[in-house]
């Protein structure tokens, strides 16, 4: 499945992905630097935050998608219910 984002979805989920890579990178400096224990923390949660958000949103967008396809008849010979357990699988990889 290929995701076509919009305008301010696809700035969206960039911003989102660029926030947490930010603090990935701040995360590294911080830990190298023998900063504060729950500082790391705090921002390694941030990032996680960040991430996860981003993932929901392809999700989202994928989710909606998707069911366009099932009502127009898109998908090359997959099932509903074939469907139904690949976006399962995929929602629950980010849980």
């Amino acid at each position: 499945m290929e995701l076509q984002f919009e305008g301010d979805d696809l700035k969206s989920v960039l911003n989102r992905l660029r926030r947490a890579q930010g603090q990935i990178s701040g995360v590294i400096k911080m830990i190298e630097e023998g900063r504060d224990c729950e500082e790391v923390v705090t921002q390694l949660a941030a990032a996680s935050r960040a991430l996860d958000r981003a993932g929901f949103a392809i999700i989202a967008t994928g989710l909606q998608q998707c069911l366009t396809d099932v009502e127009q008849g898109r998908r090359d010979g997959e099932t509903a219910a074939q469907m139904k357990a690949r976006l399962e699988k995929l929602f629950l990889s980010l849980a």
